[in-house]
């Protein structure tokens, strides 16, 4: 039959070749490896000009809001917590993966005996199980990727707010700087006559000390004011991803989401569902609650369907369907379901005790603030009567109507008054900054799922 024995290599290339392409085609489905080396050295940006940024820059000065949006965009630490969405988003690939059948084959050549070909055996089969839990284990993975994201976003609210307070401090700080500044010069320059009138013996030590000690107490509270501004710019420019010696131009004056205390209170119901951490929560506790019915479906006996042939070595051929089902005579995963149960409650009291503590905060920062605006009231309204005790206590100085120590004393609570007023000023914006966080003021919110978080 030379036709036939003519077309045996070419059948045998053509087997090669369909083998070869299904081979390649499983291969094309696979990842590939590739090298992510460390960084060797540190990111850290010289100046602000070279931080990424969406919006030009400034020429000048930048305001708060500004400081903001290039924290959020370039703190390293915010950075790496994103990629936690890269792992979740991985998970739910894999959660949406059914397994692969499995496939036994064996071949048998006769060693001896009275057998006259090579037995063999193959058999194809497929756990049902899988099918079972499919869409509940998916639903977990979902709920964890949109949790994941939520908690992402709540980090961005943290790392802004905190952006926020220092450039907030800073600016107040240089205007803490500035009173201080100018109590210690003026105090300086009295001081500077008393020791000449010291040296010429026209005062007694007695009467210049007062004077002298409150020169040198404006000079101690100047330099601890500039130490903590300092380490201050240092903190902003670690949020902001810049090296420590970079300067960060700030404005004058604090821009700030306007606050309106009424329309928060009227709006407080509605903070679990816009708060990131709360939704987060909300979207684990449904995770959680998709991972208990899947364990409920797990006590299910696992069904494994196939088929099976063989053929032995006498060349007798036999196949068929095959089925294996698990008896849950010991395990009917009553662990698993016990480990889900608990879990599922720890969750649900964990949100319980966030929302309270999260309305408990935000009323208590309310009449915080309130205090606050009464005390900066009162002190600015003292504030002018001891400027002018001080203008009179100069002019009486003059006159020798009356000593030392009393101008000190006039001229100390004029100044202690002013320092009041920047500090209460800082502190009330600092508060202002703070439930801007909590509440979400001028920041993304995240709305979760409809119902499907509180099931």
């Amino acid at each position: 039959m030379p036709g036939f024995a003519a077309s045996m290599p070419g059948r045998t290339r053509g087997r090669s070749k369909a083998w070869a392409a299904a081979a390649a085609g499983l291969l094309a489905g696979c990842a590939s490896y590739s090298p992510l080396p460390l960084t060797p050295t540190p990111q850290l940006a010289p100046s602000v000009d070279r931080l990424a940024h969406d919006q030009p820059l400034p020429a000048g000065p930048l305001t708060v809001a500004q400081v903001t949006a290039l924290a959020v965009q370039n703190n390293p630490d915010l950075r790496a917590f994103r990629a936690q969405h890269g792992v979740a988003q991985a998970q739910l690939i894999q959660a949406g993966v059914l397994p692969n059948p499995l496939l036994n084959m064996a071949v048998l050549p006769l060693l001896a005996g009275v057998g006259t070909t090579t037995a063999w055996n193959a058999a194809l089969n497929f756990n049902f199980g899988a099918l079972v839990t499919y869409r509940t284990h998916k639903e977990a993975a979902q709920k964890t990727v949109q949790q994941v994201d939520a908690n992402i976003l709540w980090r961005e609210w943290q790392l802004a707010g905190e952006a926020r307070l220092l450039a907030v401090d800073l600016i107040e700080g240089q205007r803490s700087v500035a009173v201080l500044a100018q109590s210690r010069d003026l105090l300086a320059a009295r001081g500077q006559r008393l020791e000449t009138a010291l040296g010429a013996g026209n005062l007694t030590l007695a009467d210049a000390a007062p004077y002298l000690a409150a020169r040198q107490a404006a000079q101690t509270l100047l330099d601890d004011t500039q130490r903590r501004l300092l380490a201050q710019r240092h903190q902003l420019n670690a949020l902001l991803g810049l090296a420590p010696e970079a300067v960060v131009p700030l404005a004058d004056t604090v821009d700030l989401p306007p606050l309106d205390p009424a329309a928060i209170e009227r709006d407080l119901p509605n903070l679990p569902h816009r708060r990131p951490d709360l939704v987060a929560l909300q979207l684990g506790y449904a995770a959680q609650d998709a991972k208990l019915r899947t364990a409920l479906l797990s006590q299910f006996p696992a069904l494994t369907l196939g088929v099976q042939a063989s053929s032995d070595n006498a060349n007798v051929r036999n196949g068929g369907p095959t089925a294996s089902l698990g008896l849950p005579i010991f395990d009917r995963n009553q662990g698993g379901v016990a480990v889900e149960q608990a879990t599922r409650v720890q969750l649900h009291e964990e949100y319980a005790a966030r929302l309270t503590a999260a309305v408990g905060e935000v009323r208590a920062r309310l009449s915080e603030i309130a205090a606050t605006q009464r005390q900066l009231r009162q002190v600015r309204a003292d504030l002018p009567i001891a400027e002018q005790r001080a203008a009179r206590a100069g002019a009486a100085l003059s006159t020798h109507d009356i000593d030392q120590r009393a101008y000190v004393d006039l001229v100390n609570a004029w100044l202690l008054r002013a320092a009041q007023v920047v500090g209460l000023e800082q502190i009330l914006l600092e508060q202002q900054v703070a439930i801007a966080t909590v509440v979400g003021a001028g920041l993304p919110s995240i709305q979760p799922p409809p119902q499907e978080a509180a099931r």
